[in-house]
């Protein structure tokens, strides 16, 4: 059985092999991984060419990270280095987890399927999905990081700088947003509570604040309008 990537979002990703058990290291996305255990469904969706592998050895969102509408900054409530982004991949698989357990900054998971090193060792890379609608609803005054994704992009001065295209969550805990500005160019802005002025999702948009220079290593003229 399979699914379409659509309204599925990104709740973690399989880091490596954790010992000889199938035990996978997975850097988790949300704000608690008792999520896990009330989701009534999970998707995996590995690398294209380990997707045969993984059918072959089955055996038969305190929510998701939220950012504060205010000011996205990084942490549990209104912070960003836990939260969830909108997935992409193709062809999910349904996929059952037995067991989780912390260790240090990451989650060791098992698999239903995955019983040793080698199957673990596959799933290297892989992302684990959830369907949108099965996220817990946020607060009024949070949002998931997905949701920033195709907001248009204002300065504090009205003029619009492009569209987000991607919201990245960088290893160190880092929020990025990927911006396509309106003449082609990417930006690379890093969120921060100081850089961020607003965010609107009604109207569509996100005013920044970015710090100086910033823009500069991105635009080589005055093509922001």
């Amino acid at each position: 059985m399979t699914t379409s990537t659509k309204d599925l979002v990104l709740i973690a990703e399989v880091v490596k092999s954790h010992g000889i058990r199938g035990e996978v290291s997975v850097v988790y996305h949300g704000d608690s991984p008792f999520l896990l255990d009330e989701l009534p469904i999970l998707y995996l969706q590995p690398k294209a060419a380990l997707a045969s592998a993984l059918a072959k050895g089955k055996s038969d969102k305190v929510a998701p990270g939220k950012s504060d509408k205010a000011a996205p900054k990084g942490g549990p409530k209104g912070t960003a280095d836990k939260g969830v982004a909108k997935a992409a991949a193709p062809s999910p698989r349904p996929v059952k987890i037995v067991s989780w357990r912390s260790h240090k900054d990451r989650l060791l998971v098992t698999f239903e399927g995955i019983a040793d090193r080698d199957a673990a060792d596959g799933l290297r890379g892989a992302k684990l999905l959830v369907r949108e609608a099965d996220l817990p609803e946020p607060s009024e005054d949070e949002l998931y990081l997905y949701a920033l994704e195709g907001l248009a992009v204002l300065l504090e001065d009205g003029s619009i700088l492009g569209h987000i295209r991607e919201v990245q969550l960088l290893p160190a805990g880092q929020e990025l947003w990927c911006i396509d500005t309106e003449d082609g160019k990417e930006v690379l802005f890093p969120v921060a509570q100081e850089f961020v002025a607003a965010v609107d999702l009604d109207a569509g948009q996100v005013i920044i604040a970015p710090p100086p220079g910033l823009l500069e290593l991105y635009l080589t003229d005055d093509s922001v309008k």
